[in-house]
């Protein structure tokens, strides 16, 4: 009897051949389903690396514009933000290096190249990952009307149908 009982402990141990196979297979199937959902992360870190940076060029476009009201310079101004000069038009940072780029401390040679910009109003400055993965400032534009304030301050526009 204590021959038996050892025979079927011996047996009942460890996995078969057939059961470490369909456990590969079933592991197999499920990757093959599951990869691709996974693999495309590098789409959506480009996605929201330009959101990013459209929401850093929102933010230092605001603070640059709060800093001149509260020194009550003229909107061509240039101010300081932590030791560094923003060369301004129309009360906010003008689209190139010494505008929009210093004030939110945007890497134009690693991260972000560029392309266009000036120092007028109205002038845009894109970045670009790759091709329609972009983020675009547009300075400030003169007011028609003097008496009324800007409802159209600088835009910001992000295409990321290309990321």
């Amino acid at each position: 009897m204590k021959a038996m009982t050892a025979i079927a402990a011996r047996k009942e141990k460890g996995f078969t051949l057939i059961e470490l196979v369909m456990v590969i297979v079933i592991l197999g199937i499920l990757a093959a389903f599951a990869l691709p959902r996974f693999a495309d992360f590098g789409g959506d870190a480009r996605e929201a690396s330009i959101q990013a940076l459209a929401g850093a060029m929102k933010s230092a476009a605001s603070i640059a514009h709060s800093a001149q009201l509260a020194d009550g310079a003229a909107l061509g101004t240039s101010v300081t933000l932590d030791g560094q000069a923003i060369t301004m038009v129309n009360g906010y940072p003008t689209a190139d290096a010494a505008g929009i780029v210093a004030a939110a401390d945007i890497d134009t040679t690693n991260d972000y190249p560029a392309s266009g910009g000036g120092t007028a109003g109205a002038d845009t400055i894109t970045f670009t990952l790759q091709a329609n993965c972009t983020a675009a400032y547009t300075a400030a534009n003169a007011a028609t009307d003097n008496t009324a304030p800007l409802t159209a301050p600088y835009s910001v526009a992000v295409d990321v149908t290309g990321c």
